[in-house]
């Protein structure tokens, strides 16, 4: 289950990349603009302010975001869905999907199919975090892989049944897959260096990671053992990300690709 609180901590840093992927769409004046993987939908928000004239649709898995993005009562559409069911209808001409596609195992297929489906000249931006080979991910890991956890924690990589964030090609890959489908592409990696306060009763990366990677996790373990699992974590992290003047420097690699269809 997602929480839409614990996912918003940090609400700055996570939609940095949302805006900078999204400056680098050149659409004009799209018909429909998509969003999959919405979230809580405070972002897929600014895509009707940019484009006030397009029909703006969000889609997510969860129920508890589009509960959350539909009482907010914005001009977007919201739906409960899977990216791997969805298709593009003919009038779609900006597709954006954020920090989504990583929890997708063959997502590279769907982007194949969703640029082959796309009508001419039409927009399809994605961003996703490169980071499963940080130390936070690497101490995730460690911890999953003890013997405490590894029974309870799928092939002892934090991955709770199979469901965690998983590799992703980098920005030459991506590149490369959108071009093969015959589209302009614009395709680059950030790394952010987000600086966290360490002003709580947790590390800041683990009070960042309980929003997104170690979701999985939680839901594999019951109260008692997340809280032995979450202590754990906590000390591992310290040490990887030591605190200096009240901060945490947090670097958080992230690759992005706009590609444009064919014009016909």
């Amino acid at each position: 289950m997602w929480d839409p609180a614990v996912y918003r901590r940090y609400g700055d840093e996570r939609s940095r990349p949302f805006v900078e992927l999204v400056a680098r769409i050149g659409a004009e004046s799209p018909r429909t603009v998509v969003d999959l993987g919405c979230g809580p939908g405070h972002l897929t928000a600014t895509l009707a302010e940019r484009w006030p004239g397009a029909v703006v649709r969000g889609l997510d898995s969860s129920p508890e975001m589009i509960a959350e993005a539909r009482a907010a009562g914005r001009r977007v559409e919201y739906a409960v869905g899977d990216v791997r069911e969805w298709t593009p209808d003919p009038d779609v001409d900006v597709v954006v999907t954020n920090a989504t596609l990583q929890w997708v195992p063959g997502h590279e297929e769907l982007l194949t199919r969703w640029a082959a489906a796309l009508p001419a000249g039409a927009w399809l931006a994605l961003q996703v975090p490169g980071n499963t080979h940080a130390p936070s991910h690497l101490a995730l890991r460690e911890v999953a892989a003890s013997p405490a956890w590894r029974d309870r924690l799928t092939g002892g990589t934090g991955e709770a049944g199979g469901t965690g964030p998983r590799d992703v090609p980098d920005a030459t890959g991506y590149a490369g897959l959108l071009a093969d489908a015959g589209c302009a592409v614009d395709a680059w990696e950030t790394t952010y260096v987000h600086v966290l306060p360490a002003d709580g009763a947790v590390h800041p990366v683990l009070s960042w990671m309980e929003g997104t990677a170690l979701r999985p996790v939680r839901a594999a373990l019951t109260d008692g053992e997340w809280d032995a699992f979450r202590a754990a974590l906590d000390d591992r992290l310290a040490g990887v990300y030591p605190v200096r003047g009240g901060l945490v420097h947090f670097p958080f690699r992230r690759v992005f690709a706009v590609a444009r269809t064919a014009r016909g």
